[in-house]
């Protein structure tokens, strides 16, 4: 197995262990960061880290196979299911926790799985759909937003604009309009199968 597989199956690993740090109550943990009227759990600043870590991680995976030539089956099909895995289990723990509505974690969730079935649509007439501009946009954004509900808005909390809710709401928006975008540009593919 080569390094940039290993790389992805390592942000897989880190999901489950990121939802114990966000989800489970050990009771054991320091007391919250406290600064003016912030606060911050202790265990989700720590599940706030290992998201920024996997999140950043899709890149350098992605990076080191395209140009050491290590591009393989195993990782074009580990890569993406890593990425959808990683959003959908930081939106639902999200959910339990009641920082992000419900809705909004069904549509991009959904969103991620009807575009990964088109994929694989396309896998199976020998085409490779490459992620679009607005994919990567979308991306982004959605990293943006849940790191800052893990954070609890900061450091815009101090200047009390609710920027996560903000931020996942334009996440929700950009997930729909480049799901749309992928159906749109691929319909010729529906229409085959």
């Amino acid at each position: 197995m080569n390094l940039p597989n290993r790389i992805t199956i390592a942000r897989i690993c880190l999901i489950p262990l990121m939802m114990v740090f966000l989800l489970v109550d050990f009771g054991f943990y320091p007391a919250p960061l406290v600064w003016y009227n912030y606060e911050l759990p202790f265990n989700q600043l720590i599940a706030a880290f290992i998201f920024i870590v996997a999140a950043s991680t899709d890149g350098i995976d992605g990076y080191l196979a395209r140009k050491n030539n290590m591009v393989t089956n195993l990782g074009k099909l580990l890569d993406p299911l890593a990425d959808k895995l990683l959003v959908a289990a930081v939106l639902i723990s999200l959910v339990a926790m009641g920082k992000c509505d419900a809705w909004i974690a069904i549509v991009i969730i959904s969103r991620e799985f009807a575009v990964t079935g088109l994929r694989q649509i396309a896998l199976l007439d020998g085409a490779v759909m490459a992620a679009g501009q607005s994919g990567k946009i979308k991306t982004t954004i959605q990293i943006v937003a849940i790191v800052a509900l893990l954070i609890n808005d900061f450091p815009f909390v101090f200047l009390h604009i609710p920027f996560g809710d903000i931020a996942i709401w334009a996440a929700a928006l950009i997930t729909i309009y480049s799901g749309v975008e992928y159906f749109v540009k691929n319909r010729h593919l529906l229409k085959e199968a």
